[in-house]
């Protein structure tokens, strides 16, 4: 019964989001395609020309397997500097990792030719191109084929990642899904994922039968037998379809970039940042001609903050403390006025970036426990977790491990040693204390899941963490362009406090209601919005 009713829920998810996990499939074959193609065109010629001039194999096949050694986060880290947020570093990263079954394969096929053939052909008269053409390609093609394939198949599931920085695809659903803890959102993405890889195998694979010669042994080891007469595309087919492949590829590369008069709003990959960005763009949307483009569930601080500095972005909501402390590299300062401050005027300063008026709630770090496990060890407040620390198990997210703000510098001040700490992201760190596979997490003060869960939040009786209080910031080129934008999100000053974000934040942790919908709702409510 449980089963039947899960999928009745599953049912009534997909129904309910059906615009857009179709819209999110079109943004993801849309990526996977274009990255693979360009992996053919590049990483095909490549393998010819290895196979040509052979002392160039080692370096080329070795560069394409340090890439496919390199993880894919770390690799978008590397391209977000270069190209920005959205499509281009994402078709960029697929397109590496695609590079070395294409290559390899070519030059297999290429190099596992029986050389009497090549001999035969040379003493017909051929030249090396032809030889190319019409000895070695043809029979090389299969093996060839077998490499896109893998690479094709391998590219949809890489491609989820792209969702980290705003490129879109069905990872959107899946990241959000994690850190809402609703595995039917987990499941309306990851399943069409399987569905689209399975596609692509067969469309390449009835691709790789059509381009196959007759007589040619195929990759399953079956041989091609002659069919009727074949269509032959002429000199000017060939031109048209060219020059449309070339045309898709240049428009897909650049979709993402932004529009001139379209001002992009950004969020972190956590719930509280969708509804924040999704309250900024609504009132935009609501209160000005301005077009709005959303570009939420970017991954941690420094991927929205880098983007923000570029121009890639133009506004999101950021915390005083992360600013104080993880970006200006400061010591806490537990007086939010003078914290504030001292942000508004560094990034000013320095990055060309104005803080707006803070909205009025603290969504400050803390640590969370089990009630049976605060009853247990007589658990009030950090230090009563130091005394039992080395007993219990972190699960934390993986910002908060490597953060001085975070496990770093906590760890200085309360000596607090874990049993074991296990990094892990998003909503999955509740997933975990609730499973009892961990027994503290690092909270944000306003989670919904705090609630969700029933934890009980630990106070920090050394005053380590600063202040966070949360504060739109926007580009001041953006500033300059539309000034009317500083008045209109002022407007939002003061206006949520502590409670009504953990509401908010509640609504989408557990009840699974949609970021957008709460944030219009909340909007309506405070009457900012008709």
């Amino acid at each position: 019964m449980n089963i039947f009713n899960s999928i009745y829920k599953f049912k009534d998810f997909v129904v309910s989001r059906q615009g857009q996990i179709i819209q999110l499939t079109a943004e993801h074959i849309k990526l996977t395609i274009l990255a693979v193609f360009i992996a053919i065109i590049v990483g095909v010629p490549l393998g010819i020309l290895i196979s040509r001039i052979k002392k160039l194999s080692g370096p080329v096949i070795g560069f394409a397997n340090v890439i496919q050694a390199v993880p894919s986060l770390a690799l978008l880290g590397f391209l977000i500097p270069l190209l920005g947020i959205g499509s281009k570093p994402a078709i960029l990263m697929v397109f590496l990792y695609s590079l070395l079954p294409i290559i390899k394969n070519t030059y297999t096929g290429l190099m596992n030719i029986n050389p009497d053939v090549i001999e035969s052909s040379k003493g017909m008269g051929m030249t090396n191109g032809q030889i190319l053409k019409i000895v070695q390609l043809p029979l090389a093609l299969p093996i060839i084929m077998t490499g896109i394939r893998i690479s094709a198949v391998t590219a949809v599931g890489l491609m989820t990642i792209a969702a980290f920085i705003g490129a879109g695809g069905l990872g959107y659903l899946v990241f959000s899904g994690v850190q809402m803890v609703d595995n039917n959102m987990i499941l309306a993405g990851a399943i069409p994922a399987c569905i689209l890889a399975l596609v692509m195998d067969f469309i390449v694979g009835k691709i790789e039968k059509g381009v196959t010669p007759p007589g040619i042994k195929k990759a399953d080891g079956t041989i091609k037998l002659p069919k009727g007469k074949k269509h032959k595309f002429s000199k000017w087919q060939k031109i048209v379809a060219t020059s449309l492949v070339v045309i898709m590829i240049v428009t897909g590369l650049f979709f993402s970039t932004k529009k001139s008069d379209a001002i992009v709003i950004g969020s972190k990959n956590f719930n509280e940042q969708l509804i924040l960005g999704n309250i900024l763009a609504t009132l935009i949307e609501k209160n000005t001609d301005i077009k709005v483009e959303r570009k939420l569930n970017l991954g941690a601080t420094g991927i929205a903050f880098d983007a923000l500095k570029t121009g890639e972005l133009d506004m999101y909501v950021e915390y005083t403390g992360t600013g104080l402390v993880n970006m200006m590299k400061q010591k806490s300062i537990s007086d939010p006025d003078e914290t504030y401050k001292l942000v508004s005027e560094y990034f000013n300063k320095n990055y060309g970036i104005t803080w707006l008026e803070p909205l009025g709630f603290n969504n400050g770090y803390s640590l969370a426990v089990r009630p049976e496990t605060a009853e247990k060890y007589n658990l009030e407040t950090f230090s009563d977790l130091a005394k039992v620390g080395n007993e219990l198990i972190l699960g934390c997210t993986i910002e908060f491990s490597n953060r001085e703000d975070g496990y770093v510098g906590l760890n200085k001040v309360y000596n607090l040693n874990f049993k074991q700490v296990s990094p892990v992201d998003g909503g999955l760190r509740y997933t975990s204390i609730g499973s009892n596979k961990t027994d503290v997490v690092d909270a944000f003060t306003t989670d919904g899941l705090i609630k969700a869960f029933k934890l009980k939040v630990l106070k920090d009786d050394k005053h380590f963490f600063p202040p966070y209080y949360a504060a739109p910031i926007i580009n001041n080129k953006t500033l300059e362009k539309h000034p009317e934008l500083k008045a209109l999100i002022n407007k939002l000053a003061g206006k949520i406090n502590d409670e009504k974000m953990i509401e908010l934040n509640y609504k989408v942790d557990k009840l699974g209601e949609d970021p957008a919908k709460v944030a219009e709702d909340f909007l309506r409510e405070i009457q900012l919005v008709k």
